[in-house]
């Protein structure tokens, strides 16, 4: 999980603050194999609630942001938070 976080991190860093991510990246910067990266989608939306409860990201539908501690089902994006780092 933690090569998931730091991976997160990293690819948000990597892009305007203003700029979202799909979880799918997270997970095909681990592995390119199709069946590897679909593994991981649920540990990496389980590592973004987890910093999202933290202020460190925000989870979004269309443009609501996403309660981390509400049941999710569907399509996120993932942005900085307002305690993301730097």
């Amino acid at each position: 999980m933690d090569s998931l976080r730091r991976c997160l991190l990293e690819l948000l860093s990597q892009r305007a603050p203003a700029a979202s991510i799909c979880p799918s990246e997270v997970a095909r910067a681990h592995s390119s194999d199709e069946g590897q990266w679909r593994a991981l989608m649920q540990p990496v939306r389980e590592v973004a609630m987890d910093l999202a409860r933290r202020g460190l990201i925000d989870i979004t539908q269309g443009s609501a942001r996403v309660d981390p501690d509400a049941a999710v089902t569907g399509p996120i994006r993932l942005r900085r938070g307002p305690r993301f780092p730097g």
